[in-house]
């Protein structure tokens, strides 16, 4: 009789933590978004056929200068109404000056002399753009090179009610209760095998934290890059494993977090 109640006990303990395990990330271990930057042409010809051959949804952050973008306008438009997300990452791009390995930041494009004022409209300008391309008003962000600040002052604060989340570039994979939507953290791909990123996959799914991929060059296209073989072999193995894995857009990602954590 007292085996029995203490396991009853337990069984009443346990329950709720377990019953919060199986419904953090819609019944599933871990969240993965994968995002790729700078619309770039590799994401059209090389990222995008992967994808939607394993029926896989993701954020493509844009640039209004992009010449893809410029070019190849009707593309973009339709991969938004085949359910991939389209995100602001600025018009042109600025990121903090004068720093290890930002000799492609020109004056005209660094952050340290840009006015809030300035960055407002660029991002104003830029979502202003992407409503013209997929119809939507809801959207993330994405800071460009990671920078968030002009001067000490996080310069997304005073549009941030426009956006629904922006991701950073600080490394990290934290649980739901975790997150922080104005800046969330994400994996930075540079040329890690298939093999090191889905063994990030499974931290992940072990830890039941968000993972954020960020992806540039898919097979070229970019200084940071991945080699197609590496990026089909991580897909496939997130298409495989998606009774485990709730692999989704960014803003898709991001709105669940409110409904889960509406203080966020």
């Amino acid at each position: 009789m007292r085996t029995q109640l203490l396991l009853l006990f337990f069984c009443t303990i346990a329950a709720p933590v377990m019953a919060q395990q199986d419904t953090t990330w819609h019944h599933k271990k871990c969240a993965v978004v994968l995002t790729y930057d700078d619309a770039l042409d590799v994401d059209l010809d090389h990222a995008i056929p992967v994808l939607d051959s394993l029926g896989l949804k993701a954020s493509f952050y844009l640039s209004g200068y992009s010449g893809s973008l410029h070019n190849r306008t009707d593309e973009w438009r339709a991969i938004a109404k085949n359910g991939h997300e389209l995100g602001n990452h600025t018009f042109f791009h600025p990121c903090l000056g004068k720093l290890p390995g930002r000799d492609f930041v020109t004056p005209d494009y660094d952050l340290n002399n840009y006015s809030f004022g300035r960055i407002t409209d660029e991002i104003k300008m830029a979502n202003t753009l992407l409503k013209a391309i997929d119809g939507k008003t809801a959207r993330t962000f994405a800071f460009p090179c990671g920078d968030t600040k002009i001067r000490d002052s996080f310069y997304l604060a005073p549009v941030m009610p426009q956006f629904v989340a922006a991701r950073g570039t600080q490394h990290e994979m934290p649980l739901i209760s975790q997150v922080h939507l104005e800046n969330i953290g994400c994996y930075a791909v540079n040329n890690q095998s298939g093999d090191e990123m889905i063994a990030w996959v499974k931290q992940a799914m072990s830890t039941h934290g968000l993972l954020v991929f960020l992806f540039h060059g898919i097979g070229g296209g970019h200084p940071i890059n991945v080699t197609m073989d590496a990026h089909s072999q991580l897909l496939h193995f997130l298409q495989q494993h998606q009774n485990e894995i709730w692999i989704a857009p960014m803003i898709e990602v991001a709105e669940y977090i409110k409904q889960v954590n509406p203080g966020k």
